[in-house]
């Protein structure tokens, strides 16, 4: 347990055996001195939490202790004993720093009142700071997280994008990623928001292909209480919580045309209206957005909105696949071990050369986000000290892969709709329904996939 320590100072014996008595009974450690000259040598010798001093004293004067006490350790609160008289001196050692002043004659509950209301003040301001500290280290921590130095990689390829978060960073320029899943894109938006001057504001993200259309304008912009069935409370959308920081929009690919319009409006006017208000609210937030399409494309076939295409493509960036910087592969691979021997209390030395061979060898379509994920099964499954070839299997291996020849009931006679139809949840059954990955494998967007399964389930077959 941390006892207080208090030292009384007041050159009435009968007055401080008083006071000491009191505050012993409240389980606080408590000293006491007759003169403020032995007030201030304790005070520089030892910690007080509390100074509880007489204002009226011979030579040294409780004002001096007050501001002697003050120099020594701010932090320590003070007291001051006072009468009717002296009531304007009690005052004015307020202004010099004590916490309060009682009048003589006072009750031992009233000293009491006033000596845990000081302590309690100090440790709020103790707790405060604390939290102030760990604040400061958690965004010191998320900072050295999303640092250049935490996107690994080595290659000619990555130190371009290096340079480009290193020169998009400071601006307030939107920012478009482009690149296939798997390459890190959401691991260089964070960068961009950690390394900006919004680094201690929110990063807010929105997966755009996770939510139906329904929801989705909700999800960005908020919707007022009653606006729609089950609209219980009036809610803040991610605009408003990025508000002063950055907002990723995550797969913008995958957002209807009328919300295209919506998001547009926010980029250029700066301001939206919640679901069910007419009136508009401003916002300050930079936008991040990254897709894995080729937005161009849509453009053409009419997808995606020209002008929104081009307010969005302020500044691109372009993640490569990780067949193009296979020199990273041998970094990546030992940063993915440490970090799942670490999450799985395993102890693993390394990645035999063999092991490491067969890795630098695959063409890795599901880029980086696959590569973390055979070498995280890797840990989960060995028993040795080293990962060896043993450990890592792929489906030229003889790791039988989704296809025709795993469907049933896929012969002659039977429809190219229906083979799509078995692939599809297949595929879907494969990947634990897991809607992006499956979108991934089958080169559709989610938003094409989940028109299938919502055809499907027209048909009156169960969909995940």
């Amino acid at each position: 347990m941390d006892f207080k320590r208090i030292l009384i100072v007041d050159d009435e014996p009968l007055m401080r055996d008083f006071l000491v008595e009191t505050l012993q009974r409240k389980k606080y450690v408590v000293d006491s001195v007759g003169n403020g000259s032995q007030a201030i040598e304790k005070a520089r010798s030892e910690y007080y939490d509390l100074v509880v001093s007489d204002i009226r004293m011979p030579e040294v004067s409780g004002m001096e202790v007050l501001e002697e006490v003050k120099k020594i350790n701010i932090e320590t609160e003070v007291v001051m004993i006072t009468a009717f008289g002296t009531i304007e001196n009690a005052v004015g050692a307020m202004k010099m720093g004590a916490y309060d002043y009682i009048t003589k004659p006072f009750s031992a509950d009233e000293i009491e009142i006033v000596v845990d209301r000081a302590l309690e003040r100090q440790q709020l301001r103790d707790e405060n700071r604390n939290l102030r500290n760990d604040n400061n280290q958690l965004r010191n921590q998320l900072k050295e997280k999303y640092t250049f130095s935490s996107i690994v990689g080595v290659s000619d390829v990555m130190r371009e994008v290096y340079d480009q978060i290193e020169m998009i960073a400071p601006s307030k320029a939107t920012v478009l990623i482009l690149g296939e899943s798997g390459t890190g894109k959401e691991l260089v938006a964070r960068a961009i928001h950690y390394n900006s001057d919004r680094q201690n504001k929110p990063f807010i993200k929105v997966n755009c292909a996770a939510l139906p259309e329904s929801l989705m304008e909700s999800e960005l912009f908020g919707h007022e209480k009653g606006a729609f069935t089950g609209a219980i409370r009036t809610t803040k959308g991610r605009f408003e919580l990025a508000h002063t920081g950055s907002l990723l929009l995550d797969e913008i690919g995958e957002l209807s045309l009328p919300l295209q319009s919506k998001l547009l409006r926010v980029l250029q006017e700066r301001e939206f209206e919640r679901v069910g208000n007419p009136n508009p609210l401003s916002v300050d937030v930079r936008v991040i957005a990254t897709t894995n399409r080729d937005l161009k494309e849509e453009v053409k076939e009419g997808n995606f909105r020209e002008d929104l295409y081009y307010r969005l493509n302020v500044v691109p960036i372009v993640m490569p696949r990780l067949s193009a910087r296979k020199e990273d592969i041998v970094l990546l691979a030992d940063h993915f071990l440490r970090k799942y021997c670490e999450e799985n209390g395993r102890h693993i030395s390394g990645i035999s050369d063999s092991a490491m061979d067969k890795l630098m060898a695959q063409d890795w379509p599901g880029n980086v986000r696959e590569l973390e994920n055979h070498i995280e099964r890797a840990v989960v499954l060995c028993r040795e000290d080293e990962l060896d070839e043993r450990h890592f299997s792929f489906e030229h291996d003889g790791v039988e892969s989704v296809g025709v020849g795993g469907l049933e009931g896929v012969g002659p006679g039977v429809t190219l709709k229906e083979m799509e139809k078995q692939l599809i949840l297949s595929t879907l059954t494969s990947e634990n329904n897991n809607r992006t990955r499956a979108s991934d494998i089958l080169g559709i967007s989610v938003r094409t996939l989940r028109n299938k399964l919502n055809e499907y389930s027209g048909e009156g077959i169960r969909v995940p």
